[in-house]
């Protein structure tokens, strides 16, 4: 017991000390079992739910992390209408043109395009309180790590939790993550990609550049957090009018 209010105690400094983690804002509920931390609660932002996350599970002696961390909508939508508004993104993507997608509801799927011979993969949606998974397969990383990006771009999402397998296997690196980055900044309504450079080292991304607005610079953040292995975002994007 007292090892554990040891480790629980480790945990809340660490969260405290962590300027983009507000616990006064937004309270997590800190547990250990078996020198596992539990950490539970809803968050800010993704950058708040991976670091704490990441600092939870760099303290000596901790073996894991349950995440049952959720992310704070900016607006709240039903499983349905998030669903809906996430496929309609899907669907849309040239990218993903030549991927059979189905949305899973009430225990039954639906497929919503359908690919004649040899496809880009498949993609299954399902929603459930806010947090969307996506199954299946795709045939590159930057494919999984852009339906992520789109996951989490979708009004209402809390959670995303991307479990789509990669066929053939590719061996990941700081490269792929910088061109997956890429590629969804030059989607990105809100952005100028041309502004922003980017470079990974070790999946932490730092992002340079100028920008028009403080919303614009932000949302650049986001785009990076919202990657599939990032660990951290280094934002060194200058706002000029």
């Amino acid at each position: 017991m007292a090892r554990n209010d040891g480790l629980v105690k480790q945990v809340r400094g660490l969260l405290e000390h962590e300027p983009r983690v507000n616990l006064h804002r937004c309270p997590i509920k800190i547990a250990v079992a078996d020198d596992v931390v539990i950490l539970e609660g809803e968050v800010e932002g993704i950058a708040a739910k991976k670091l704490a996350l990441e600092r939870a599970g760099s303290i000596e002696g901790v073996r894991g992390v349950v995440d049952r961390l959720r992310i704070r909508p900016g607006e709240r939508r039903g499983d349905g209408a998030i669903r809906d508004s996430l496929c309609a993104y899907l669907l849309r993507q040239p990218e993903l043109q030549t991927c059979a997608l189905r949305a899973a509801a009430k225990g039954r799927s639906e497929t919503l395009r359908d690919v004649l011979g040899e496809g880009s993969g498949a993609i299954e949606v399902a929603v459930d309180d806010g947090v969307i998974a996506l199954e299946g397969t795709v045939i590159s990383l930057s494919h999984k790590r852009l339906a992520g990006v789109l996951a989490w771009w979708t009004p209402g999402c809390r959670d995303v939790v991307n479990s789509l397998a990669v066929v053939p296997a590719e061996e990941d690196n700081d490269d792929e993550v910088v061109d997956a980055l890429r590629l969804v900044l030059a989607l990105d309504p809100f952005v100028h990609a041309e502004q922003i450079t980017a470079r990974s080292r070790n999946y932490v991304v730092t992002l340079e550049g100028s920008v028009r607005s403080d919303e614009e610079r932000r949302r650049a953040e986001f785009d990076a957090w919202a990657l599939f292995a990032v660990d951290d975002v280094v934002n060194r994007i200058d706002v000029r009018a």
